[in-house]
This record gives C-alpha cells, structure tokens and sequence, in this order.
C-alpha cells in the first residue's frame, strides 16, 4: 500500500493541475447513458454531489485540448497501480457484503416468531411522499388495521338490507350500478362487469302454487292456504303431484331408509320434511331417488332458537330455497351462459323431475294431525303443538306448482389490484349481491366487508403496500338460485383461472351469531387459518384471540373450527369445479341457527337484535381474518398452502375403506392400489417440502416455480377421466360422481347391504355390490391420486412411483 501510495503523489506532482471528471445528464432518446466530459479547475474544487443517468463519452480529438506533460509517466502509474486498485475494491466490497449479511441474519434470527418478515427482498416498498423502507408482516398488519378502522360497516350492512336486491329486477341493476361507481372511485387498477343471460325460475303471479286436501275419491277437497304466497323452490319440477303424506324428518337418505324399515314405504307419497341439516337440493334429490311424488318443506321450532330471550321465526313463515342439486344455470350445464343460443337445449342432470314447495309452520301442524300410523322416533319428534309426531301415511294431498323460467341478465363486478412481481396469479375475494327478501345475514354483511375491504387495500396500496399478487374483488349475482354468477364466470374463464387462480375467498354467510367460528375450507389452507386466528382478537371475549376463544369450547382448534365446503356456498365450485383452494368464514349461535335466514324477516333490524348490538364487531372480525389471509396471500414469496394436508385426508378416508377389506379379500379384490398411490402422494410431498427449506428465498424463477406447483394442488384432484359436462364436479373428496371416494365408500358398503351406513340411492333402488363397477372406481380413484402425486413431484425424471 506505501508503494501504491508513492506512486500516485509522484504522478500528482508530475500533473499540471487538478483534473476531474463530471456527468452530465444527456436529454434525448438515448436516455440513461453517460456523458463524460474532463473539465479542468481549480485546485481544491470539489467534485459534483449528485449523479444523474449518464453517457461516456469516448476521447476528445487532437487539439482539442492543452496538452498533457509527460505522459508516459502518467499512463505507466496509471498502469502499475490499477491491478492494485481494482484488488483494494474487491477486499472492501467483498468485507462490507460479509458484514452486512451477517449483521442481516442475526437481527432476523433474533425477531423470532413474534415479528415475521413477509418478504425478505430489499421490495424498496414507499409510497410517493414517504421514506419508509421494506414493509414487514408487523408494518402491514399495523397499516391494514388502520385504515380498515375508518370504515362504516355497519351503515353499508343497514342501507343495502333496505334495497330491492332480486336477481334480474330493477332495483338490482341499480344496485349494481352503484358498487360499480364505488369500486371506480377507489382508483383500482381494473374495474368491469360481466354479464350473463341465465334461466332462472319465478312464481306466476297469474297461476300461484297450491296445496289441497283430496278425498278418497280422488276429488280435490279444501284449498290449504300457503301464508307466504311468493315463497317457492326454484328449479321445483312444474306440474301436479297426488299422494298420501308421509313424514320423513329431513329428508336425508338414512331418514328415509329408516322409514322403510319401519314399514313406511315413502314411495308414491307426498313427503313433509324439516328444514336443516342437508340443503333443499339434497332433501328433495333423496325423495326422488326412493320414488316419492313431491316435496313439502317446513321450518320446525325444534331447529331454531327457543327460549324468552331468543328471537323466533313466526310460525306464519315459510323458508326460501332452490332445489338444483348443483351450482350455476341448470340449463346450459358446462356452459357459460353468455348467449343461451349457441347451445343445444340441454338440462342439468341436478334438476329434480318431482314438484317441491315450502309451507309454514302452521300448515306442517295442520298436515301433522291428520298423519296416522307408527310413533316418529324421538329424535324425530318437534316442538310444534302436535303429539305425538307420526310417520302416517295420512289423508291425500293435491301439490300443484306453476312457476316459470325467464331468460335473465345479471352482472358481476370486477374490480382489481394488479400485483407487482406476479401480477398474473389471482387472490380472489368476493361476496353474494343479490337477496330473496331484505337479506341482511345473507348478502348484505358480505357486500358491506367487501366493500370495506376495497376501500382499505386501496389505501394501503396508497401509502406503500405493493402487493406481489393481483387482488381480485368480486360482487357476485345470482347466488341465491345456486351460485348462478360465480359458476358461470368459472364456466367462461375455467382454462385460465386454474391456472391463475390462487385462493378464492367467501363473504357470504359471514355473520349469522356470534358464539362460534367456522370455516368451511379446503385443507390447503387450514394451517394458514390457524396462524391467522392468533392474531384476530375475540368479538365478544375480551382480551382474548379467536383462536383463545374456540380453544375454550374444545382443545382441538381444528375439530371445533374446520368444516367440508357446502354445494350451497360459491366457494363450492371454486373448488370441486375449477380446482381452486377456497375457505368461507362464519360466526354462528351455539345451538340452533339464526332463523331468519332466507325468509322476508332477514332484516338489519332482526340481525342487530340476535347479536345484541355486537352486529359492527362481529363484521369487523370477519373483515379482519379476510384481510390478514390477503394479506399472507397476496404478498409473501412462497404460497402459504400447506400442500402435505390431503395426506391426512387420504388416511383418514383409508381408515373408513378398511373396515371392508376383509370382505372385499374374500371376493379377491384388494384396496392396494389406493394404498400405494397414497404413499407417492405424501412422499411427493415430503421431498417438495425439503427443497424448498434448502432453497434461497431470494431466487425469484426457483420461487415461482414452487408457487406453481403448490398452487395447483387443487386442481390435481380433479378427476382427468370424467367429462366436466356431465361430471362438473370433479374433485374426488368433494365432488360428486362415480369418480369421488365418497361414492366408493358408498358402493362398499353394500358388501353388507342393509346395515347403517348403506344409504346411497343405488340401495333405494334395490342394486347391490358389482364387481366391475367397483375395479372401474377403484381405478379412477387411484389414478387421479397417483397423478397428483406426480405432478407435485415437479419434472418427470424425479417421478419415483412404487407401483
């Protein structure tokens, strides 16, 4: 270093004066190069403060300057001293990036779990005006909380409660027209509608659906009055049905099989069935499989709130509900219905061929009495004022329903947050716009939150939030004729969303009480649910979490919180359709249902007084847990989907499936091939895991291409040997089909036909266990699963089958 320090103050003293360079910004089309021009000063100036983009210039001709003395010393100085000049850089650069990566590390190490980096990139997140520097999960957490805090939740919930919100009717379009112009006051990246022409069902003012006494004679005797004359089933089968009426308590299969064993054949009969447990669809696809005539759906008090305190249906009410045992418009199935035209007149196998009609409580009692044969179970009995309840068969009933199919517009609205590193993977989040009544429970809570929620990440994304995914805000129509909205755009879009499409998250049926927390949700997403859940404080527990609050009730978090997707919820489709991991939040009473739901009594007024004034709070949670798990999706590097889950799943359907093995070896048949499948499954899974641990973070190709298989997941159990139109439902644990597990546990249980659990419609009709039929199961089951395992095993050369 002396020796280098010599020789550049003997080639200073051997230099005229002082030199230096300066830049110089070069205006034009070749922006960003350097200009250079050698300006001579006086000695002691100081060099320019700021760098601009540059050019360099090459060297000045001859003359063009006063010459230099003694060049040749100068240029053999330049010449000795560079090697060590440019070794000099490279030891310091090299001692400050070793000190700086250490320093790095250890103060990552030491937050421990309590401040958790979302991103560890340098993502230079600042808004305009602020010097802020890399935004952490504290940071955004803090920030969404913030702004999600000036929000008028509950005013949205009361003033859309108060709107005609009907699919197809004016006041919807307005409506729709007024979420539009809030989403573009937001100043979202992208805002649009869709809209669809779809069949949807309505009463016939001029011909109203009818319920009458019929003699023995078969001649029509007194008209039953229907005291909610506009309450229908849409999708119902059009027509009369004649029968005598049998009690069958909800409808379900079992409930069925056991009234033949109790020697009540349901078959040629008009059924009366209670509301709960499974949905309309279900209750009247039961009926037609054991060969009842129509379907007569009542709300029992025994199902809802009872007590002084306690809010109650009145008994003059009758409960709203479709009967399409699938999702979307049942007329143009596989299809999306931008233009009905260009399809051939084609109809949902989910359509039922039998009439169904809701009544009241009042009408069930007048039914009730006039029902003779066996004493229902206990477990059947209810609390209207008849007893004891019977199964019958009693009198004849006439059902006569009238209603009428329309081609309908309805509009989805768009708006979204385009991401900055992966703008073309999609967190979707949307909620029901549309309502039958005021529907405040239904769909006026989650359009208030979603809402909420635009206008909150809007804010964000002002003040510095750049998030890496694009945020997809949605306001579905149709959702209360099965989903019509959101299937539909599936349809439309399914080649690119199961590509594209990371999560899709619910708001409808956010808020029904206030005691319990569920989340009805692919296993994708549970671990990331229960993280969340640690951060969300308690509606209604002071100082606690709501992961603190469910641990009250049961030390299992996952067993009190998690439950399987609906058909009744959008988030269905989004999964067992289109392959994409989906969840929806409810907060629900401890005991009976909120009982205003689909009726004329779902007002903002009957929902504030069920939560006894802790409506804002409650709502408030939800836009929280919704806006946390965004936040987790939207922005850190690699997909928090926990991807070794379905493992679980598997094991735990294998464990229902064993129970039969001995009766399948004695016929010569073998599960193994399940078995097997499973064990690449969870091996696949096992070795993507430990890649990715070993992997850096800050390796953008190699994160992307993990994100790429984890968030395909979903989609690997979507049978690839069933047709999507005559199968839509495709996933083989929550689809429904020959190619689902559960209608192979089904089918094996008909090894010992007759015993509990043997209640598939192939039982009401009499069929028993075919050899064939379960090797052709048993192969779709098991080649769905081994391709999942494969393609999360990533390129074909690490494929290890065990087969």
């Amino acid at each position: 270093m002396e020796r280098l320090g010599g020789l550049l103050r003997r080639a200073q003293r051997l230099s005229p004066g002082p030199s230096q360079t300066i830049y110089k910004r070069v205006e034009g089309t070749q922006q960003g190069r350097l200009e250079e021009e050698e300006e001579d000063g006086e000695e002691g100036a100081e060099p320019p403060a700021h760098f601009f983009p540059m050019e360099l210039r090459g060297p000045e001709p001859l003359g063009s300057r006063p010459a230099r003395q003694n060049p040749g010393l100068w240029e053999a100085a330049g010449r000795r001293a560079a090697p060590y000049l440019v070794l000099t850089a490279l030891l310091i650069f090299t001692g400050a990036f070793l000190l700086g990566y250490v320093a790095f590390r250890g103060s990552c190490q030491a937050c421990g779990d309590d401040v958790m980096v979302v991103s560890e990139d340098l993502n230079d997140e600042l808004s305009p005006d602020s010097h802020q520097g890399t935004l952490y999960w504290s940071d955004l957490q803090a920030m969404f909380l913030r702004f999600l805090g000036e929000g008028h939740l509950e005013d949205t919930i009361r003033q859309t409660s108060l709107r005609e919100r009907v699919a197809g009717s004016a006041g919807m379009a307005a409506l729709a027209q007024d979420i539009r112009a809030e989403l573009l006051r937001q100043r979202l990246d992208h805002v649009w509608m869709d809209t669809h022409y779809v069949g949807l069902q309505f009463p016939d003012p001029a011909r109203p659906n009818t319920l009458h006494w019929v003699d023995a004679s078969g001649k029509h005797g007194e008209q039953l009055p229907l005291e909610d004359p506009d309450v229908y089933c849409p999708y119902s089968a059009t027509g009369n049905a004649t029968g005598k009426l049998v009690y069958a308590h909800y409808g379900r299969p079992e409930d069925l099989q056991d009234l033949r064993a109790r020697g009540v054949e349901p078959a040629g009969r008009l059924l009366l069935v209670r509301l709960g447990v499974i949905n309309f669809a279900q209750k009247v696809a039961s009926a037609q499989d054991f060969g009842a005539q129509g379907v007569l759906i009542y709300p029992d008090p025994a199902d809802f709130s009872q007590g002084p305190n306690k809010l109650s249906l009145s008994s003059h009410r009758a409960v709203y509900g479709h009967v399409h045992l699938g999702t979307g418009d049942p007329y143009t199935p596989g299809f999306p219905s931008f233009n009905q035209t260009q399809f051939p007149p084609v109809q949902s196998s989910g359509l039922p061929s039998i009439p169904a009609q809701p009544i009241s409580a009042d009408i069930a009692s007048l039914l009730l009495r006039k029902l003779e044969g066996p004493v229902a179970p206990q477990e059947w009995q209810g609390h209207l004022p008849v007893s004891p309840y019977r199964l019958g068969p009693g009198p004849g009933l006439h059902l006569g329903v009238n209603n009428h199919r329309a081609s309908t517009p309805i509009s989805n609205i768009f708006g979204c947050i385009e991401g900055r590193s992966e703008p073309d993977q999609y967190v979707v989040i949307g909620a029901q716009r549309d309502a039958w009544g005021p529907g405040a429970a239904k769909s006026a809570v989650g359009t208030a939150i979603l809402l909420e929620l635009v206008r909150t990440f809007s804010s964000m994304v002002s003040n510095g939030f750049q998030p890496r995914r694009s945020l997809l805000f949605i306001s579905w129509d149709g959702g209360d004729f099965g989903s019509v909205g959101s299937m539909e755009w599936l349809e439309g879009y399914l080649s690119v969303l199961h590509l594209k499409a990371v999560v899709y998250v619910s708001l409808d049926n956010a808020v029904l009480g206030d005691d319990k927390f569920h989340a009805k949700t692919s296993p994708l997403l549970i671990s990331l649910i229960e993280n969340i859940l640690k951060q969300v404080d308690s509606p209604n527990r002071s100082g606690q979490t709501l992961y603190e609050q469910v641990l009250v009730t049961n030390h299992s978090w996952e067993a009190e919180v998690i439950r399987p997707l609906p058909m009744d919820s959008s988030a269905y489709s989004f999964t067992a359709f289109a392959g994409v991991p989906a969840v929806e939040f409810s907060f629900m009473e401890d005991g009976p249902a909120y009982p205003f739901l689909h009726t004329k009594d779902d007002t903002y007024e009957n929902l504030h007084k069920v939560l006894r004034g802790r409506l804002p709070a409650v709502a408030q949670a939800v836009a929280q847990l919704a806006g946390q798990l965004l936040i987790r999706l939207s922005h850190d590097h690699l997909l928090p989907l926990d991807f070794g889950r379905y493992g679980d799943v598997v094991l735990r359907h294998i464990g229902s499936l064993n129970e039969f093995s001995g009766d399948l070896k004695a016929r010569g048949l073998t599960l193994q091939w399940v078995y097997s499948a499973r064990g690449d499954y969870i091996r696949a899974a096992e070795k993507l895991r430990k890649e990715i641990y070993s992997s850096e973070e800050s390796d953008e190709r190699l994160m992307r291409m993990y994100n790429v298989r984890i968030m395909r997941v979903e989609f690997y159990f979507l049978s690839q040997y069933v047709s999507p139109a005559d199968s839509p439902f495709r996933h083989i644990f929550l689809g429904r089909g020959d190619h689902t597990l559960r209608a192979l546990l089904d089918h094996v249980r008909l090894l010992r036909a007759g015993g509990p659990g043997a209640t598939s419609s192939q039982v009401a009709r009499g069929l028993g266990f075919q050899e064939s039929r379960f090797r052709r199961q048993l192969a779709l089951l098991t080649w769905t699963l081994q391709g999942a395992a494969n393609a999360l095993s990533g390129d074909v050369w690490n494929i290890d089958n065990n087969f």
